[in-house]
């Protein structure tokens, strides 16, 4: 069962998120002032018990707050009680960029940003949503199925919570409010989830493989968080315990996960792969433990506990894999991913829909919400139209590109020849290796081993032999008084082992000839492998001769201007793509329609009208960017017979299938000797040992048959004397 195999996490600390802090700012003043001057000082009046109840809210949320369990649940439903107020004042009262509002990062309190937009109030109201859902679930007591599942649920809900603050991040604000911060704190909280199913699993020793499987995708959704904390803009901006936190939770359950499938690996005697498993994974423990700095020692000490488990359990199997299962343990790269169970997905977000709130009811009739809502759909289906445009203009240049070559055939005339990244490190590791000539040498080691393995065991066989030689001979001198067991008997044992490992050594032998003939057969493919550097290898486009002013090919040069030119129109399309969604975002017509426009249709079509400007743009620029291709095809076309460019990909295309097929059938005779090498190295010390045994055994029975024949030599001089008398 799991539970007897793996260590549970729950004595590992989670990740709570901080709340972030604001200044104070007086909405009541604004809110009346706004209702006065776009509704009625009527209505300013008449709204005073939602204005304070929105100045107590705004009031309460500046506190500081004290992250205790017994305060969490009331502290969230304040912050989701002021986030539908302003959800409502900006549907409601059209206050959107009006009034300035001041937070402070959550994660560097010295930091802090002030916009104009009531966008970023909510995007600060919702990360602290998110924060204090977190910090609920880590207080949760996890040594209980209760506790457990409450943690669980929680995580579940702070991943959603992010994963729609992602959707609504906000320009201009501090780091904690971006995408990216959004995007890694889902993918924490959903880890830590995922690790509360974890200690689930364990606690009802489920079966390894499956405790595996959610090991592993707790160690994904770790790792992704870790991935987004090393890169831009988060890389400088968090506490380096907390990087060192999420980066040892992922090395951990990555390491669990493989501890428990090599469970199972173990039991269908799969030793070969357990071994690879064992080591990249205690491999990868070992390298995120000495960068980790200032994580928990709680921690620290889960995860040197389980490093030293691993090692246990590697050595075991190297052990029994030398002395009794003799298999070939795989290359890491060679290994699939390990399965992987997702049981924590974000949930949906509680407790801010609008739908059925009041506040400030009375100022937006319900006439107006339907009208904006037909308003928005209008907008919604020019955007839509435009995106398709903008999507299909960018596919059909990709594809028209690609089908000409471009710009992979202007790199090879302006810088060479080049292999695949991929393919060169292959070649260079080969060349390293000492190339072709390498596996010479490693064929003949493979040779003298085989040649140390047969001396052990006609040694063996020859001691063996002599034993039972001599036994035979005075079996047949003593003949009934020779009451020992029969040498063959006794060493059948060791015989039965000299047999078998003779059959093992002659499959060997016929496996090193049709390797080694391989070799042979292929030396002449493999020494394109010995070109320093490789490109020499590869076939060489020349230029035509430039102009006698040293300018660039007129061909060349017209052909990479009108590249640019698309780039340039390609960059654009995207700005007003961006355009766009922006002025999606700040259309707010809520303010003219309850206004009282003479006619909802003449104000719609007025409205859309500001689209038009950035549609015409995008026409244009997709006019230009199809006339562009087909200019560039024409000028691709003399380009290409000018330089020659059919003749070339064809030659260089057979050069790189030549490198690939060397450094495969390279990759696969190396890998051939290693085995062959790791067989004869593990097959030696077995044979020595057996020769080890067989000596003490024909030592023994040397002792005891000299001895027996002093006894019968006595026993036949007494007879003597008798008989005599």
């Amino acid at each position: 069962m799991a539970s007897t195999s793996s260590s549970s996490s729950q004595a590992m600390p989670f990740l709570s998120v901080p709340e972030k802090k604001t200044s104070s700012v007086d909405l009541h003043k604004f809110l009346k002032d706004h209702i006065s001057a776009n509704f009625s000082s009527h209505d300013a009046a008449a709204s005073e018990r939602e204005l304070s109840l929105v100045r107590q809210m705004r009031s309460d949320l500046e506190k500081q707050h004290n992250p205790s369990p017994a305060s969490a649940d009331s502290r969230l439903d304040l912050l989701r009680r002021y986030f539908r107020a302003i959800s409502v004042i900006e549907r409601r009262l059209g206050c959107v960029d009006s009034i300035s509002f001041t937070w402070y990062d959550a994660f560097r309190s010295n930091k802090k940003s002030s916009l104009k937009a009531i966008g970023f109030e909510k995007a600060a109201v919702l990360f602290n949503i998110g924060a204090v859902h977190s910090q609920i679930g880590s207080a949760a007591e996890r040594d209980t199925v209760e506790g457990r599942k409450f943690a669980y649920a929680k995580f579940q809900k702070t991943a959603g919570v992010f994963e729609l603050m992602k959707e609504n991040a906000v320009v201009g604000a501090t780091v904690d409010l971006t995408a990216e911060c959004a995007g890694m704190l889902e993918r924490l909280m959903l880890a830590q989830a995922q690790e509360c199913m974890f200690d689930k699993v364990i606690a009802d020793a489920k079966g390894a493989i499956l405790c595996s499987k959610v090991a592993k995708q707790a160690a994904s959704f770790y790792s992704e968080a870790y991935s987004a904390l090393t890169v831009s803009p988060l890389d400088q901006h968090f506490d380096r315990a907390w990087v060192s936190h999420v980066q040892l939770k992922a090395a951990y359950f990555y390491a669990e996960a493989a501890t428990l499938y090599c469970t199972d690996l173990h039991e269908k005697e799969d030793i070969g792969e357990e071994i690879a498993r064992l080591k990249l994974a205690v491999s990868s423990l070992s390298d995120a433990k000495k960068s980790a700095k200032g994580a928990p020692s709680s921690l620290l000490e889960a995860v040197s506990k389980l490093e030293n488990k691993m090692n246990q359990k590697l050595e075991k199997a190297v052990k029994e894999n030398n002395q009794v299962y003799l298999m070939r343990v795989p290359p890491v790269s060679s290994l699939p991913e390990l399965p992987a169970a997702v049981l924590a997905q974000s949930a949906s977000v509680e407790g801010l829909d609008i739908s059925s709130e009041t506040l400030f009811a009375n100022l937006v009739p319900e006439s107006g919400k339907r009208a904006l809502s037909k308003y928005n759909d209008m907008v919604d289906d020019v955007i839509r139209i435009q995106l398709d445009k903008i999507k299909l203009a960018k596919e059909v240049s990709k594809v028209k590109l690609q089908e000409m070559g471009l710009p992979d055939s202007i790199s090879a005339v302006e810088n060479g020849s080049n292999l695949p990244a991929e393919l060169k490190a292959q070649v260079e590791a080969i060349q390293d290796r000492g190339g072709p000539d390498g596996l010479k040498v490693e064929l003949k080691q493979l040779k003298d081993l085989r040649r140390v393995n047969l001396e052990f065991m006609v040694q063996t066989e020859e001691m063996l032999q002599k034993e039972e030689k001599e036994d035979s001979q005075y079996r047949a001198q003593y003949k009934e008084r020779w009451e020992r067991p029969e040498s063959g008997v006794l060493a059948k044992n060791m015989r039965d082992k000299l047999s078998k490992y003779a059959e093992n050594l002659k499959e060997a032998g016929v496996s090193d000839l049709r390797i080694e003939n391989s070799m042979r057969e292929n030396f002449v493919t493999l020494t394109i492998l010995d070109n320093r550097p490789i490109e020499s290898a590869l076939p060489s486009l020349a230029r035509p001769v430039t102009y006698l002013d040293g300018s660039e090919d007129r061909t060349l040069g017209t052909l990479k201007q009108s590249l640019t030119q698309l780039e340039t129109h390609a960059a654009q399309l995207e700005g007003l793509e961006e355009n766009l969604k922006e002025l999606k975002t700040k259309d707010d017509i809520l303010p003219k329609l309850l206004g009282g426009a003479s006619s909802e249709d003449d104000l719609f079509k007025k409205e859309v009208e500001k689209y038009n400007p950035i549609c015409e743009e995008i026409s244009k620029h997709i006019q230009i960017i199809e006339q562009l291709l087909s200019q560039i095809q024409a000028q691709n076309i003399e380009f290409v017979n000018q330089f020659r460019l059919v003749e070339y990909k064809i030659s260089f295309g057979q050069s790189l299938d030549q490198i690939r097929t060397a450094v495969a059938k390279f990759c696969e005779i190396k890998e051939n000797f290693s085995e062959g090498i790791k067989f004869y190295v593990s097959l030696q010390e077995v044979l020595n040992n057996l020769k080890q045994q067989s000596s003490d055994f024909v030592m023994t029975r040397s002792i005891q048959c000299h001895e027996m024949v002093e006894i019968l030599k006595k026993k036949q001089g007494r007879w003597r004397i008798f008989g005599n008398r």
